[in-house]
């Protein structure tokens, strides 16, 4: 499966099967590829939570607020992405560029824990309507969460869907010579 297949077929799934369980050794293979994540000056700027069992179902809660997110309920696995500290070098230069390059990280590795997901036939959402608090004192820590992502394997129920994307054209330009606006 080529990466381009991959992100052909990933999608977030809305249906798990409560019933099956993720192999441990996917599990660690889906971490893997997190932790192999480019980042900011290979800062790496967040931690993972593996939540399973009762821990896993009390954060799929502190996701489910107004209503959201009801499916997360019977996801088997739920990866709570915490942010930590930038190292050095990543620190200077967002105070330099004043940017925040820890939310870039954060959602680089999000997204190659999915691409591997999807890889393995494990079922991933992306999760970002959640109760940092909540989860923080499920988890046992103060950190701000800013993503969890349910994996769990799909149901018969979660059909694959069509993408809706903009053209390429929409959203991409090729320049071979700089533009060299005044306002640049």
């Amino acid at each position: 499966m080529t990466f381009l297949d991959i992100a052909l077929s990933r999608q977030s799934c809305r249906s798990f099967d409560r019933d099956k369980e993720i192999e441990k050794e996917k599990i660690e293979r889906i971490m893997e590829a997190g932790r192999l994540a480019p980042s900011a000056c290979n800062a790496q700027p967040y931690h993972f939570t593996v939540c399973e069992g009762e821990a896993a179902k009390e954060v799929a809660r502190a996701t489910m607020g107004m209503g959201m997110n009801k499916f997360a309920e019977n996801a088997p696995i739920m990866v709570v992405i915490s942010e930590d500290s930038y190292n050095a070098t990543a620190k200077i230069g967002a105070k330099i560029k004043n940017n925040d390059y820890r939310s870039i990280d954060i959602g680089i590795a999000a997204a190659y824990l999915t691409a591997e997901a999807e890889s393995l036939g494990v079922g991933s959402c992306i999760i970002g309507w959640l109760d940092s608090k909540k989860i923080g004192k499920i988890c046992g820590f103060c950190d701000t969460v800013r993503l969890v992502i349910a994996l769990g394997y799909p149901s018969s129920e979660d059909v694959h869907r069509e993408k809706k994307r903009k053209a390429c054209e929409e959203i991409s330009t090729y320049i071979s010579e700089p533009c060299n606006k005044k306002d640049v």
